[in-house]
């Protein structure tokens, strides 16, 4: 079930925050800690994380983020249905809004019994999370925000239709 916390804007899909969007810079922390404390004891033989970092390039004084929550969901919930046939979950959290430099706008996590499938899975997740998910990223630029048209994707099967 979607909910939202109105005192955080953290929507969360169901009771375990598998998917969470959190306004501003992520704390990093305390969202891997809670995922670390919640399947440490699922029988996981790995939990294997990353975490996305803004970075100081191309003058910005960091990034902002837009987000259109119910696609991401559908894209998630297709990710997890993946995972479950391995064994395994993933967790995601990532920014709306902006991003200072040096903060954390994305995180992601799987948990499997295998280290072999967490390794695989998290890098296709986060590949396919930069192809496909219905997040659109501007540059900082003197408090302006600017759409990053060369350094950004378009999504699959968006635009107009032919």
């Amino acid at each position: 079930m979607a909910m939202w916390c109105v005192c955080c804007l953290l929507f969360v899909v169901d009771s375990l925050s598998y998917l969470s969007i959190h306004k501003g810079a992520l704390d990093v922390k305390t969202i891997t800690n809670g995922w670390f404390d919640k399947f440490k004891n699922q029988n996981y033989g790995a939990i294997v994380t990353f975490v996305g970092v803004v970075r100081d390039e191309c003058g910005i004084g960091g990034l902002s983020f837009d987000i259109y929550e119910p696609i991401l969901k559908n894209w998630f919930d297709t990710w997890q249905a993946k995972a479950k046939e391995q064994n395994a979950v993933i967790l995601m959290a990532h920014s709306l809004g902006d991003v200072p430099l040096h903060e954390s706008s994305f995180v992601a996590c799987v948990c499997s019994p295998q280290r072999k499938v967490a390794l695989r899975l998290i890098d296709e997740f986060v590949e396919d999370f930069k192809a496909s998910a219905p997040i659109w990223k501007y540059d900082i630029v003197d408090k302006n925000h600017i759409w990053i048209e060369k350094r950004g994707k378009n999504l699959k099967h968006s635009g107009i239709l032919s």
